[in-house]
């Protein structure tokens, strides 16, 4: 396969990750389908790119018959086969659980034809922990967009030991097609840089928040106006979801085993609080307008 014989993109998981994903594909000219298991989800993720294209439009950042030519590119659908059988590179964007995540791999090995490049779009699980259940190493790498993906331009493009020279360019040529900025990373580390950056600043802000050192409101108060700083630690936790977070932490703590990347406890009680951020409304903020807008 060449970079011209990527046509077609299907995205695993309509989440607040993988619709957007979808999205970026089919602006980009792919022929993209958007695949997730509950048809509410595909709903809701349809409603939300509905909203969100037409208020590029309202803006100029989009013209009504680009938006209209995306629309027609992109199909939902919540069968799996379907959504495997003719793609060129599926990504992956559901719950950042590695036996999930291997699952998923698992059943697109069987459904997607051998040439199909995966990619998945985890924030910290290295691809090799997850191109193991699969038949296809070699065509097998991360490609990790940040939220929200119709926004943030910067996609990290990780390779494994087994990921070869030609998948890589082509996950980089399908970045740049999608008007992303992508960074080859070509030695895997779990967390990547951008999150083990953060991950350190996220570590520290809440080491002084638990020891009542100052509250979270202050921290954030400082990081915007002593470091420059958009927002604080905590507003992000709230914008990207706390509960992603928790499974970030969970998923480093049970490959090193080390507690200091265990879930810290305040973490833990917001997540079984279902204080998960501004997609519920409430985090270490309240939030009555619920939703990011773009």
């Amino acid at each position: 396969m060449t970079n011209e014989q990527i046509q077609s993109i299907t995205v695993i998981g309509a989440g607040q990750m993988g619709h957007q994903i979808a999205m970026l594909a089919a602006l980009g000219g792919y022929e993209t389908i958007l695949q997730d298991v509950q048809e509410q989800a595909l709903q809701e993720a349809k409603r939300k790119l509905e909203a969100i294209m037409t208020n590029w439009v309202q803006k100029g950042k989009l013209t009504e018959d680009r938006k209209l030519a995306a629309f027609s590119r992109l199909q939902y659908t919540s069968d799996l086969e379907r959504a495997a059988s003719g793609a060129d590179l599926i990504i992956e964007a559901v719950v950042e659980k590695l036996d999930v995540k291997q699952d998923v791999f698992a059943k697109l090995d069987k459904l997607a034809p051998a040439e199909t490049i995966f990619a998945t779009n985890s924030s910290t699980i290295v691809n090799s922990l997850l191109s193991s259940v699969t038949k296809r190493p070699d065509k097998f790498i991360n490609m990790h967009f940040f939220f929200p993906p119709l926004v943030m331009d910067c996609v990290e493009v990780v390779m494994s030991d087994q990921t070869s020279e030609e998948t890589a360019k082509q996950a980089m040529k399908v970045t740049q097609t999608m008007n992303r900025t992508g960074v080859l990373l070509r030695k895997e580390i779990s967390g990547f840089v951008a999150n083990r950056i953060l991950g350190a600043l996220q570590r520290e802000a809440l080491y002084l928040y638990e020891e009542g050192i100052v509250d979270y409101e202050d921290i954030d108060l400082i990081c915007r106006k002593a470091l420059g700083h958009p927002i604080g630690p905590f507003e992000l936790m709230d914008l990207s979801g706390i509960d992603v977070g928790y499974f970030v932490m969970q998923q480093r703590y049970n490959e090193t085993g080390n507690p200091e990347d265990k879930p810290n406890a305040c973490i833990e009680e917001k997540v079984k609080q279902g204080h998960l951020g501004r997609k519920s409304g409430k985090g270490w903020y309240e939030y009555p307008n619920q939703g990011v807008k773009n």
